[in-house]
């Protein structure tokens, strides 16, 4: 995923590279998540659960192979996803580039693993438009004033 211009200053000069030894080189181009492959177009059900055509077999949202097979139903709702990985902080802190945290993810696990942050960010941001609007309330005249 490219990086946004404003947060570029956050990673090092050399990002492409790091990013690239951890996808395919520790992670082997393989989500380390759930284990889904970069580059292919799998099918799945959209709750976490995949084809791996490696080895013949359904998996879950973790790599594990399933256990019993999806309903009728389940596969009435097949859909593609083309797998993209890309490196993550495990602790959502850009500075921190330690080979322990950082991590290979597919599209899936990524935002499933920033869930939390995003969440929280949003909050954030919601409380300071708040707080900002009740800060400057009734100080700019508003358009639509009922006489």
């Amino acid at each position: 995923m490219p990086i946004r211009r404003e947060h570029r200053f956050f990673y090092p000069i050399d990002w492409p590279q790091l990013s690239a030894a951890i996808r395919f080189g520790r992670a082997g181009g393989a989500c380390e998540g759930c284990g889904r492959p970069h580059g292919l177009t799998v099918y799945h059900l959209g709750d976490g659960r995949w084809w791996d055509a490696s080895i013949g077999a359904w998996r879950d949202g973790q790599g594990r192979t399933l256990r019993s097979l999806p309903t009728i139903e389940d596969l009435g709702r097949i859909r593609t996803t083309r797998v993209v990985l890309a490196a993550a902080h495990r602790d959502h802190d850009t500075t921190n580039n330690l080979d322990r945290n950082l991590a290979a993810f597919c599209q899936r696990c990524h935002i499933n693993h920033d869930r939390p942050e995003h969440r929280r960010r949003r909050w954030r941001t919601l409380f300071h438009c708040r707080a900002m609007g009740d800060l400057f309330r009734g100080l700019y005249p508003t358009a639509n004033k009922s006489s």
